[in-house]
């Protein structure tokens, strides 16, 4: 049985989505990034990155496998299952387009744009011009690629969906709404609806303390 450690957080929902979506088995641990517990030593042991999510594979085939980076772990899961990755051609390439695409665009401007607008300890006028534009630039990029596509990638559901819907789910965090993309709503929508999708929101939602 994998070993998930995340909180909801738009990385971490994305590796839950993806063990929905494939069915596997997991056991998952709670790392509240909130009160710091991403800096515990015995975290840090699993990623010295201090970051969720991470994932154990204690059956991986050249022995017990510790992963971190949620695109990294979505490539994993995809190509060991054999699901959610085209196996060659024109769409596993496009799959990875979006992958990098969100890990070294929307992603970044994303979380940026958050930060300074939400947990900056002084405001910053600057910063937050410089990436609010570029979040929801990212975001009319991408609308221009889902006006063409069903799905990010083209006709098939793939991990780059499952991507780019971790920080769309955490938009209102940038400061980012879908107003000006029709086409990212309608796909936003159908990912909404998805029973694995709902199933992961629901089980990383219960990481979360209530007050």
């Amino acid at each position: 049985m994998f070993e998930v450690y995340a909180f909801a957080t738009p990385n971490s929902i994305k590796v839950l989505i993806a063990l929905e979506e494939l069915g596997l088995p997991y056991r998952l641990h709670g790392v509240n990034v909130r009160q710091g517990e991403q800096k515990a030593p015995e975290f840090l042991a699993l990623n010295a990155n201090a970051k969720v999510p991470v994932l154990i594979d204690p059956a991986a085939a050249d022995g017990r496998l510790v992963l971190t980076e949620s695109a990294a772990i979505l490539v994993y899961l995809a190509e060991t299952s054999g699901r959610l990755m085209p196996p060659h051609g024109e769409g596993r390439a496009r799959m990875f387009e979006q992958l990098f695409f969100h890990a070294s665009g929307l992603g970044p401007a994303f979380g940026q744009a958050g930060f300074f607008q939400r947990q900056a300890a002084e405001p910053q006028p600057l910063a937050i011009a410089r990436f609010s534009a570029e979040a929801n630039r990212t975001l009319g990029v991408l609308d221009g690629v889902l006006a063409e596509r069903r799905y990010v990638a083209g006709d098939a559901f793939t991990v780059a969906d499952i991507a780019h819907f971790g920080w769309l789910w955490r938009r209102e965090f940038a400061g980012v709404s879908f107003e000006n993309t029709p086409h990212v709503a309608r796909w936003y929508d159908a990912m909404a609806a998805r029973p694995a999708v709902q199933r992961a929101i629901e089980r990383v939602n219960t990481l979360v303390p209530q007050a």
